[in-house]
This record gives C-alpha cells, sequence and structure tokens, in this order.
C-alpha cells in the first residue's frame, strides 16, 4: 500500500501544483513569532523571490505554481484562452507568490508552536481523506506501480508527494487549534434563518436589450462617426497573413517501411539494460494489529501495546491450529486496503517497507508464515506466498517494446536525411521541381495566418515560426513538423493592416448597434423608475414607455426568475423593500427592470428547527475561516517586520515581466 509499511525518505520541499493553496479571510489575534532575529538570514539572493524564516521562495516555484493557476483560469475562457493567457499568468504569477509565501510562514509558525504530524496520520489521511478515491478506489490499494506512474506524471516521487501532504496535515491541524475559538449565537443564526428564507413576492416591469436593439437604423454618417472615434481598436486588427508553398515528409509513413535488424535490437537492449532489470521480489499477505500512537508527551501506553500483542497471538495460535489465513485477515487486520484482499499486499521490492517487516518477509521461505514481527506499526503475521529472485529481461520477452522505439528512430532519421535532400535540391532547382523529382507533393496555399492548420501537417507551432520569421521569397529551408518535416518558401506577406470602413462595415454596424442599445436600455430603465416612484404606479409607468408588466411567485434569495436571473445580484433590493416600495433599476446585462414588492412570507418555527443545525454550520465556518485569515495576515504582518519574511521586489517585478511577455 502507499507507504504504508516503507520508512521515512528524504523529504523535499516542493509544490504540488496548485494542489496546496492556501484559503485566507480574516481574524483579531496579534502574534509574535518566536526564533531567531531579523537578520540572521540575509537578503533575498538572484532567483529567490522571498526567504521566509531562512527559507527561500524560488522564482522556479512561484513560476510552476502560477502556470497552474493561470491554466485552470484559462480552461473556462475556451478560444479567447491563447490571447487571455499572458493576462492571467501576470495575474498568477502575483498570487502564486502570496500563496506560497504564506504557506511557508504557517509551516514555520506551526513548528514553532511545537505541532507535527506523525507518519501514521499521513498514511491514514492517504487511505481515508481526499487522495482516497485516487489511490484507494473502493477502498483498495491501486499498487505501488500505479501509485508511482500516477506521481511521475506530475514529477513527483513519493517522498516528495508524502512530504506535501504531511504539510497540509500540519497547516490544517494549525488552522483547527486557531478557528476552534469561533462560536455564532442563537439571535445570529435565527438572523441569518430570517434571511435566507424569506420569500417574496412582486410585479416586475421589462426592457429588453433586443426589442431596443431592433428600433436602431443608423445612417452611414453616424456609422463613419463611429469608425471614426473607435479607429485605434481596428488598428492592425487584420492579422499578418502568408502565402507559402511546401512539402511534407510523413515520418509514419516511413516506419512502415523500415526494417530492424537483430543487431539494432540488441544494441539497443544493451544499452537500456538497467531498464529491464527486476529487482529481488516476494509477495506477501499480512495481518496487522495496531498497537496505540504516542501521545501528545512522546509516551506509549503500553497497556495498550501489550493488548495489541496478545491480540495479534491469539491470531497466530488460531493460523497454527489450521485457520484459514484470508478469512482471519478480513476479519481481524487492522489494515484495511490489503484486509479486504485477504491480507494480500500483492508483490513488494527491498527498500519498500520498515527494517522489521522487510528483514522477516525477505528471509521466510515460499509458503511459510513468520511468527509476530513488531514494528513501528504494530504487530504482524506475515506469509510469503511467492518469491522471484533479482533478474534481467531477455531480449526475446523485451523486442516487441523495442522494435516500435527503433522504427521510430530510424524513420526520423530518415524522413530528416529526406528533408535535407529536399531542401537543398530545392535551393538550385527550385522547390516544384526538385519535389517532383522527388515523388513529392507540392502545396501551395491562399494566404494563411500563423494559427492555421495545414493540410498533411498537423498542428505544428514549430513550422508556422519559421514560416512567420522567414523572408519573402527567401530560398527554400526545412522545418519540422509534428509528423515529420516540411520543406517550405514564403512566396508573398500581406502584413498586418488596417481594415477600411467598408471592409467591415457589417461589423461597426453590429458594434454600433450594441454600444447604443446599451447605453439607451439603462437610460429607458433608469425613467421607467423615476417615473413609477413619482406616480406611485409601476403599471403606468411601463405602459407609457412600452415595458412589458410581469409577476412573479413567491421566491427565495437564491431563487431565479425570469427576464432578471438570480436574485442574488441586483434584484436581491426585493428583500429589502416593504410592500408596494419600488426598486431602482435592475440591469442584468440584455434586460432592464424595476420590480414592485406585493408580499413577503417569513419562514415558520418549524422550519428554523429544522434547518437551525445547517445554518449554525454554514456560520460557524464562516467564521473560522475569517478568523484564520486575520491570523495570517498578521502572522505576515509580524514576519515582515521582523525582518523573518523578506521580498525580493526586483525578482518578483522581473518575473511578472517575463511571465507577461512569455505567456504559457
Amino acid at each position: 500500500m502507499i507507504r504504508f509499511l516503507q520508512t521515512p525518505g528524504p523529504l523535499k520541499k516542493i509544490i504540488l501544483g496548485g494542489l496546496l493553496l492556501i484559503i485566507c479571510g480574516a481574524m483579531v489575534i496579534t502574534l509574535i513569532p518566536g526564533g531567531l532575529g531579523s537578520d540572521i538570514w540575509g537578503q533575498p539572493g538572484k532567483g529567490v523571490i522571498a526567504k521566509v524564516n531562512g527559507d527561500d521562495i524560488t522564482a522556479d516555484q512561484v513560476r510552476r505554481t502560477a502556470q497552474q493557476i493561470a491554466r485552470q483560469q484559462a480552461a473556462q475562457y475556451g478560444q479567447n484562452a491563447g490571447m487571455l493567457m499572458p493576462f492571467l499568468l501576470q495575474q498568477a504569477t502575483r498570487t502564486a507568490a502570496e500563496q506560497l509565501i504564506n504557506r511557508q510562514a504557517l509551516l514555520t509558525e506551526a513548528g514553532r508552536m511545537g505541532l507535527h504530524v506523525t507518519p501514521q496520520e499521513v498514511r491514514d489521511d492517504l487511505e481515508h481523506g481526499r487522495y482516497a478515491a485516487t489511490f484507494f478506489p473502493g477502498g483498495k490499494f491501486i499498487g505501488e506501480t500505479e501509485y508511482e506512474t500516477l506521481l511521475e506524471q506530475n514529477d513527483l516521487t513519493p517522498a516528495t508527494f508524502e512530504e506535501d501532504v504531511r504539510q497540509e496535515l500540519l497547516i490544517a491541524k494549525l488552522e483547527a487549534l486557531i478557528s476552534g475559538s469561533a462560536t455564532v449565537s442563537d439571535s445570529q443564526i435565527r438572523d441569518q434563518f430570517i434571511k435566507q428564507n424569506t420569500k417574496v413576492k412582486f410585479d416586475y416591469a421589462v426592457l429588453k436589450l433586443d426589442d431596443i436593439r431592433k428600433t436602431l437604423h443608423p445612417t452611414d454618417t453616424e456609422l463613419k462617426a463611429f469608425y471614426d472615434s473607435h479607429k485605434a481598436s481596428y488598428a492592425n486588427s487584420i492579422p499578418e497573413t502568408r502565402k507559402i508553398q511546401y512539402a511534407a515528409i510523413d515520418t509514419s509513413k516511413l516506419a512502415d517501411n523500415v526494417q530492424v535488424t537483430q543487431q539494432e535490437l540488441q544494441a539497443y537492449y544493451d544499452q537500456h539494460r538497467d531498464e529491464y532489470r527486476v529487482p529481488e521480489q516476494v509477495k506477501v499477505s499480512h495481518i496487522l494489529i495496531k498497537t496505540p500512537l504516542p501521545g501528545p508527551d512522546g509516551k506509549v501506553d503500553e497497556k495498550g501495546v501489550q493488548e495489541a500483542q496478545q491480540r495479534a497471538q491469539d491470531i497466530l495460535n488460531k493460523l497454527k491450529a489450521g485457520a484459514n489465513f484470508e478469512e482471519l485477515a478480513k476479519k481481524y487486520s487492522e489494515d484495511p486496503g490489503s484486509a479486504k484482499e485477504g491480507g494480500s499486499l500483492g508483490w513488494i521490492g527491498r527498500g519498500r517497507t520498515v527494517p522489521e517487516f522487510e528483514k522477516a518477509a525477505f528471509s521466510l521461505p515460499k509458503g511459510q508464515m513468520s511468527g509476530l514481527v513488531k514494528s513501528s506499526y504494530g504487530f504482524h503475521i506475515i506469509r510469503v506466498d511467492d518469491k522471484q529472485q533479482a533478474h534481467m529481461k531477455t531480449l526475446d520477452e523485451v523486442k516487441s517494446d523495442i522494435e516500435p522505439i527503433i522504427k521510430q528512430q530510424k524513420a526520423q532519421q530518415v524522413a530528416e536525411q529526406e528533408a535535407e535532400a529536399l531542401d537543398n535540391q530545392a535551393k538550385t532547382q527550385g522547390l516544384a521541381a526538385a519535389a517532383a523529382a522527388k515523388g513529392i507533393p507540392v502545396v501551395t496555399t491562399d494566404f494563411i495566418s500563423r494559427k492555421d492548420a495545414l493540410p498533411g501537417l498537423g498542428p505544428s507551432s514549430q513550422f508556422m515560426d519559421a514560416v512567420f520569421t522567414a523572408g519573402e521569397k527567401s530560398a527554400p529551408d526545412m522545418a519540422p513538423t509534428s509528423q515529420g518535416y516540411a520543406v517550405y518558401q514564403v512566396l508573398a506577406i500581406k502584413p498586418p493592416s488596417t481594415p477600411s470602413f467598408d471592409e467591415i462595415r457589417s461589423k461597426i454596424e453590429d458594434e454600433f448597434k450594441n454600444e447604443r442599445a446599451d447605453a439607451l436600455l439603462r437610460q429607458k430603465t433608469q425613467e421607467l423608475s423615476d417615473r413609477a416612484k413619482s406616480e406611485h404606479d409601476l403599471k403606468k409607468a411601463a405602459k407609457e414607455l412600452g415595458a412589458q408588466m410581469k409577476s412573479s411567485d413567491f421566491v427565495l434569495p437564491d431563487g431565479q426568475v425570469p427576464d432578471i436571473g438570480s436574485m442574488t445580484g441586483q434584484a436581491s433590493v426585493a428583500f429589502t423593500l416593504k410592500p408596494g416600495e419600488i426598486s431602482g433599476p435592475i440591469n442584468s446585462g440584455t434586460t432592464g427592470a424595476v420590480l414592485s414588492v406585493l408580499e413577503d412570507q417569513a419562514p415558520s418555527d418549524a422550519d428554523f428547527a429544522a434547518k437551525k443545525d445547517q445554518i449554525r454550520e454554514q456560520l460557524l465556518q464562516s467564521k473560522q475561516q475569517q478568523l484564520f485569515a486575520l491570523f495570517v495576515s498578521n502572522l505576515r504582518d509580524q514576519m515582515e517586520k521582523s525582518g523573518k519574511i523578506k521580498i525580493n521586489q526586483q525578482e518578483m517585478n522581473l518575473l511578472t515581466k517575463n511571465g507577461n511577455e512569455e505567456g504559457l
């Protein structure tokens, strides 16, 4: 299982891409962090964004975390993500730096306060916490190999990942300690209940943006004036385009004709022998009876240890008497992951378990069972189900894995050689003639932009970068594509340009109507509200201004109303008005509305009794977050004043600037 029997390895400080983001709110506590004085750590050096109690927050750490944040934010923008990425990355860079500094400050303070997390707590969290569904689906461990593979995909090792989990738990302990003093009163609960559960019913008059837009018929004079006033936004809005010729060489087609010799297979195998070494392994099952964890004073309950030993001995006696190992493991083992599998841990190698467990497992013959083996986790009864000596896989065993790799490598080399030969010939004979001589079709494009996809090339940013940096009618050249190589020549270039009025007249008309309709909607909605209030009659004002009258059902503060939308927005004003009162303008973007409250409906005492506990929990969580966040704020302030947090503003500015220019 996930390091369930593993000794702690070397721990590194890493950031688990965006997974360990600190949630901050606000709290009234003044902290005076203890420890060393302000000058001992020195100033942050080059490549270091900040020092926190002597620990570096590096630019690389900030950059990696910022990229994760920016990518998560970009996902919601769809096709516009690429355009917004530089801005998102710039914002994410400062956010990431603040999160990492706050996180390290919290870890420092937790240590100063004597808080700690045991290896057992880490293991329990992996098995039963937020990662359980990933690593223990259905309560069953996915296996060491799959566990390590998943972590490797995120550039993590088990040791670094488990250290991050330990730090998460440590911060959680600190948060629980600080926020534990939060309380809510019965009056606060009732006030919140009434706020959340009072219903209102109202009439409302609606004006629609589309209706106003249909009444607009701008003249050419108005549109030309609009174009002139917005000309800066249209400057160079037509991107540079290029007309090119290219001949593509597809690596995958060449691979079909590539032959791999026995000598090549042998050579690759010899060069990569370490990849095919299989370490000594044992397939084991065990039954675990846990011993008590050390208390806050570091002492262990010896009576509890003796009781655990006696329970383990009783199970061992039953096994010696002929009881079924799998059935007893399912019934008594306190390792939930393996207990469901009859105690099976599968195959394990050396270095994967604590020394006591490893020594017993690797010394027992196949099919034999141990006596009681005590480790830091408790008492184990171990059975060796199978053994495998260290060996190296033969070439025949791995041939099917090696052959496709060599084929791809050889095809890539052939493609590069053919592209170079075609390029050299094209420079003297011209691309069309050189490609025809080799039987390679030539594609001549219309004018294309950098973002266009070209036939036979697939998504090829490197190729398009080369095309859009080459000179017009310069000699043919070659560039890699996602499918191989291509030899190309730029035939003509159209630089970025500003469209004329006639070229984008329809676009200008759309933008003119949108802008004018939005302004008119806001103006008319304000007039509707003013008239209704002065005349004390919303229906009359609606008729005078051509607005449509509607009536709502009773609606809660989190409800939705047609043509108004969510009642949590501007329409929430309805819950502050008395029956008969008229609201100000409510704008949703596509509609404008004014409402008049008809009736409000207070919730019942029975409803309060049913929801009281839920509301108490909501309020308590909110207060706890507020308490912890002010703790974070005050901690940062005190550590900065004492010199324990030192910000390298020059490096921060440089990192932000580079992130804005380079994007992701």
